[in-house]
């Protein structure tokens, strides 16, 4: 099944050599010094790793497709042999997302945006001539495309009609202009899965992480039926139909804590009260996907286990379950192939690139189709995290990924903080932490309170007027890195993106004499003017979570906590980042900060990457941060 979900960018961050004061076309940077040819050439290997992340594989699990970057941006390749040639298919100088085969033919659908702005188009690949066609309209945000079994037709999401709600829509491929509108929503509505007979499809209304609501709408636009209670907020996840139409397999927090398995019968009015069959009850985790093999015998799912991904089979016959054996690490974009029992999915690690892999179901023999490049780095001198827990201020345990370079200590150590906030951080392989690991670094990455993936009330815990318990975990962070020997205490940066920016910029309020050093990377500075800001499809989405600024007392609460109305306690050095498209944290969160630290005459670095959005996803671009990030905090630790 063909799953186009909005895309998730990486924060892995940006490109070559500018020096203090200098303005590209493309890049601005101010306060920044040269950078030394002999660091970059020290770190040209983490530079030039890469992956590979698949988009779809074959009808027959015969060939895959999947996004590399051999470039500037990621862009779609084909391999019809494991370890063989990878065959380049697109050749924009924008980033290409995910995509896939349309059923039936030998043409491909993928998207792609510009400059980072993520106002995504779908595109058609003749497979024959490579010529390419625009399928969207080219001015609103398309997502979650997914082709109907028989191919003819697509379902997709959109704010084409007012540039707020996202609708859902089902097109034909031979007439894609010609849309039909099958559910007009009231916030975000995404498109989960086509009916085994293309007759209905089942969707989600995400009003929050922990409220995620499912609905049925017939794609010939007759009707739209809800399927669980507004009234009873649940995190449905993982959802897909068994073979015979008539119930679903879905995940859900209905029975505690975490989202386990379940087989539901579906009915004229929703989701029947009686016949639920659990499937998971025994493993204490979330469920966080699921995949229906087309014969209809087997479910797999993956399980998020602390962070790394186990794989499940489930006979559909029978309810038997089998975890299988695979190496540790973390899966997605699982997908079984159209008309064979071959699973696909790229798998990471701590000390292995994302490359793409699948498994024969009932032989169980994996295939590796990718070997991506590590840039010349050494496997053995790739270091895999500790996995930690701490108490904080409340005795709440907090879990930590502890990176440590070789030797004794104490080390410099960062903290590095996740955005989101209803996000994990998870083991995967990141050459911008090997780096600072190889630059003699200690590199902490916690799961501050709110963090998805330790429960439904963990997830909850920094919501609102709680906001700021979430910076008092960095506090009691600090003072695990002051009891352990592994950390110098008196040499610590803090860097993050997004949300996780945000912490950088709080945590430097709140312990300015224990932290030297902080990077903030699309961060948010003031709470009321990011909210009035973001795209408006977006700012439901974030009242839930931050608080309306719309509310007196809500709004005097986010001006008191944020961080451009306490920069008078900063006393570190700072270094912001940011993409001047960004559609969710506007350029001017990092604007104002800089001009406020600045104003209290401390050095800033800054860097405003003018093609990029929400992060950094052209080479040149996460070079030059990488390598900037990397001198500031050898100057500053």
């Amino acid at each position: 099944m063909l799953r186009l979900t909005l895309l998730l960018l990486s924060l892995s961050l940006l490109v070559p050599a500018a020096s203090a004061q200098e303005s590209t076309e493309t890049l601005r940077l101010s306060g920044t010094p040269e950078i030394p040819e002999d660091l970059r050439s020290r770190l040209d290997q983490y530079l030039s790793a890469r992956s590979a992340w698949l988009t779809d594989v074959s009808p027959d699990g015969q060939s895959v497709t999947f996004t590399t970057r051999f470039a500037d941006t990621a862009q779609l390749h084909v391999a019809t042999q494991p370890m063989g040639m990878r065959r380049q298919l697109t050749f924009r100088q924008e980033r290409v997302g995910q995509g896939g085969w349309i059923p039936g033919t030998d043409d491909y659908v993928f998207s792609s945006d510009i400059g980072g702005n993520e106002q995504y188009q779908y595109f058609r690949l003749d497979g024959a001539t490579g010529e390419v066609t625009m399928l969207t309209d080219g001015e609103h945000r398309f997502g979650s495309l997914q082709p109907s079994h028989g191919g003819d037709r697509f379902v997709v999401n959109s704010n084409a009609r007012n540039g707020k709600d996202f609708d859902v829509w089902v097109g034909s491929f031979d007439d894609p202009a010609n849309l039909t509108l099958i559910a007009e929503a009231d916030g975000a509505w995404y498109p989960l899965a086509w009916s085994p007979d293309d007759s209905e499809m089942l969707l989600m209304n995400y009003i929050s992480t922990t409220d995620r609501r499912l609905m049925v709408a017939k794609t010939d636009g007759s009707g739209v039926r809800a399927i669980t209670n507004p009234k009873q907020p649940q995190a449905w996840s993982a959802v897909t139909w068994h073979p015979s139409g008539e119930s679903i397999y879905a995940a859900v927090d209905a029975k505690g804590e975490f989202n386990r398995l379940y087989q539901i019968p579906l009915g004229k009015k929703g989701l029947g009260k009686r016949g639920w069959v659990p499937l998971t009850d025994d493993i204490p985790w979330d469920v966080s996907d699921t995949a229906l093999s087309p014969d209809g015998k087997t479910l797999a799912f993956t399980v998020n286990e602390e962070g790394w991904n186990t794989l499940w089979f489930l006979d559909v016959a029978t309810g038997a379950k089998e975890r299988v054996e695979l190496p540790p690490g973390i899966l997605s974009r699982v997908m079984w192939a159209r008309d064979a029992r071959v699973l696909a999915f790229t798998m990471t690690s701590p000390t292995s690139t994302g490359d793409v892999w699948t498994m024969d179901a009932d032989s169980r023999a994996l295939t590796r189709w990718t070997e991506s490049e590590l840039g010349g780095m050494q496997v053995d001198t790739l270091v895999a995290p500790t996995t930690e827990r701490i108490e904080s201020f409340d005795d709440l345990s907090i879990p930590l990924y502890v990176y440590t370079p070789q030797g004794e200590g104490p080390f410099p150590t960062i903290i590095d903080i996740h955005g989101g906030p209803e996000a994990q951080a998870r083991p995967y392989f990141s050459s911008r932490v090997q780096a600072l690991v190889a630059e003699g670094f200690a590199v902490v990455v916690p799961n501050v309170r709110g963090s998805a993936g330790y429960g439904r009330t963990y997830v909850s815990l920094d919501n609102g007027f709680l906001r700021e318990d979430s910076v008092k975990d960095i506090g009691a962070v600090l003072d695990f890195l002051a009891e352990d020997p592994r950390f110098d205490a008196e040499r610590v940066g803090v860097q993050g993106g997004s949300y996780g920016g945000y912490m950088v910029l709080a945590s430097l309020t709140h312990y300015p004499e224990r932290i030297k050093a902080g990077v903030d990377v699309v961060g948010i500075s003031n709470f009321v003017t990011f909210l009035e800001n973001t795209k408006a499809y977006r700012r439901d989405l974030r009242r839930v979570e931050y608080g309306d600024e719309r509310d007196p007392k809500m709004r005097s609460f986010l001006e008191r906590i944020s961080p451009v109305a306490n920069v008078d306690s900063i006393q570190s050095a700072l270094f912001v980042a940011h993409g001047a498209n960004d559609p969710r944290v506007p350029v001017g969160e990092a604007e104002q900060i800089v001009e406020a630290v600045r104003a209290k005459g401390l050095p800033v670095w800054s860097m405003i990457a003018m093609d990029e959005g929400h992060g950094f996803s052209k080479k040149t671009n996460r070079d030059t941060y990488t390598l900037l990030m990397i001198l500031f905090f050898k100057e500053n630790l």
